[in-house]
């Protein structure tokens, strides 16, 4: 079955960097260009919210507002991947961070832990 599986998380001071990973495998009927890819993500006693999405054409991107001008999300159809660039970063990104693709089925990955804290 399709599997989403996250990678780069970690702690960063504030005003810093983080980049992560999200490497989709085991297509069946579509491949990677089929899923336009997001990310979420889930602070500690709050709802899941939206951060960023991708279209497959790798053009067409959304953010969240909390998020414009510090992430950037971009995808390699090559190696089936989607990143999330994080710059910036704030403790208020502090949170699990969900890979999720969408191909008319949703899938979701397991989760990457980000804290932000000096």
């Amino acid at each position: 079955q399709v599997q989403l599986v996250e990678s780069g998380g970690g702690l960063v001071q504030p005003g810093g960097s983080l980049r992560l990973s999200c490497v989709v495998s085991g297509f069946t009927f579509l491949n990677f260009l089929g899923y336009t890819m997001s990310w979420y993500r889930q602070a500690p006693g709050k709802e899941r919210e939206f951060v960023a999405r991708i279209r497959a054409d790798g053009a067409t991107t959304n953010y969240a507002d909390s998020v414009k001008g510090r992430f950037t999300i971009s995808r390699d159809n090559e190696k089936n991947t989607v990143y999330l660039q994080m710059d910036s970063l704030k403790p208020e990104d502090t949170a699990v961070y969900y890979c999720h693709g969408d191909s008319g089925f949703q899938y979701w990955g397991q989760g990457a832990q980000v804290t932000v804290s000096s």
